[in-house]
């Protein structure tokens, strides 16, 4: 278990921003550097003989997201990240199927739905969330729910609980989630989520750099999504099963050992901070931030209005407070009708405080 002061210093963003950005992407650190070049001096050295035990050690990767999400490492796919995994989910469905979404989701997440030619009905993303969806679920008997976990504009945070409710409710409707903005944040047991389908990118709140994703299936789901074509074609055909299994549809082609060990490593680093001291210092970062905001009137009605909130912030701003804020070194996005502010548990209450004092100054 690392120090948090010793954390702070494997990232050397930090000591020159108040960094409030890791929704739009998440820190290299010191360790990961190092990790990264001895890869790729190991590649330098070895050519072609680096590469042969590749199989055995993206199984290795499997098998250490398994542990970290509580997932068999068998269902577990490899892709290069989120979009990439979910359109090809879509493509193996029959897009006769009634699909729900939410009304302003990720792009990448409805997009991918509403271009494949589905029967498409929406929930409204608002303070009353879940009871949109079980509205909305009542009146279209949608086949299959696709969502992001937290929204990615405001940061609002599906109660995970109504989800597996939800699941145990309607059994047969197929659930797929996005984790990218909420992977890393908190504990999540995958396995008795209620989700069927989770994808995520990991250079975010995982800190694995830019190139690595997973899609995790629960049992039995992998085989149930991938099309009876392809199915009956694989048994028809003598290439080597590497290039037909129900895998080999997302995993088509060569993995990159060095994005996918990039996010190895940096699992294996958040475990060794320990992620219940990670939950935690997000928890504490999210409240401090959400009582500060409320008080100077920045957050919206909808997100006020919950029980529960991520450490994803919008807050009421135009482009000139973002351009302000960064000649302040404070690095936040643009995003839907204001700006938005993220936090990890490499943040500190001290850098809110600087946020804060800037936002008063400004005004």
């Amino acid at each position: 278990m690392y120090p948090m002061k010793k954390i702070r210093k494997e990232f050397p963003v930090l000591a020159q921003n108040t960094y409030l950005n890791t929704a739009s992407s998440g820190l290299l650190y010191d360790s990961l550097m190092d990790y990264r070049q001895e890869h790729d001096f190991d590649f330098l050295i070895g050519g072609s003989m680096f590469r042969e035990s590749s199989s055995n050690f993206l199984n290795s990767v499997r098998q250490s997201i398994g542990d970290f999400f509580t997932c068999d490492a068998k269902n577990i796919v490899l892709t290069q990240n989120f979009s990439l995994g979910l359109n090809t989910v879509l493509q193996g469905l029959d897009n006769t199927k009634k699909v729900l979404i939410l009304d302003e989701d990720y792009p990448s997440v409805n997009f991918a739905v509403t271009n494949k030619g589905f029967d498409v009905c929406c929930a409204k993303i608002d303070a009353k969330l879940e009871e949109n969806i079980k509205a909305a679920i009542q009146k279209n008997r949608p086949d299959i729910f696709v969502f992001s976990v937290v929204q990615f504009t405001n940061g609002i945070l599906i109660d995970l609980n109504f989800i597996k409710q939800l699941k145990s409710e309607y059994p047969n409707l197929l659930i797929i989630a996005d984790g990218t903005q909420f992977c890393g944040t908190q504990i999540f047991d995958f396995k008795s989520s209620g989700i069927d389908i989770l994808g995520c990118s990991g250079y975010k709140w995982l800190l694995g750099g830019y190139g690595n994703g997973f899609i995790l299936f629960n049992d039995n789901i992998l085989e149930d999504t991938t099309p009876d074509s392809y199915i009956q074609n694989a048994k028809e055909t003598d290439y080597d099963p590497s290039y037909t299994n129900l895998k080999a549809r997302f995993e088509c082609g060569h993995l990159d050992t060095f994005s996918f060990g990039s996010l190895q490593y940096s699992l294996q680093f958040l475990s060794k901070t320990g992620q219940d001291i990670i939950q935690q210092n997000i928890r504490e970062l999210a409240e401090y931030t959400h009582s500060k905001l409320t008080k100077l009137h920045l957050l919206e009605a909808s997100v006020l209005k919950r029980k529960k909130h991520s450490s994803i912030f919008n807050i009421k701003g135009d482009q000139k407070l973002f351009n302000y804020l960064r000649e302040k070194d404070i690095i936040t996005s643009m995003r839907g009708n204001g700006i938005r502010i993220s936090l990890h548990f490499y943040n500190t209450k001290e850098e809110i405080d600087i946020l804060l004092d800037a936002l008063h100054r400004y005004r």
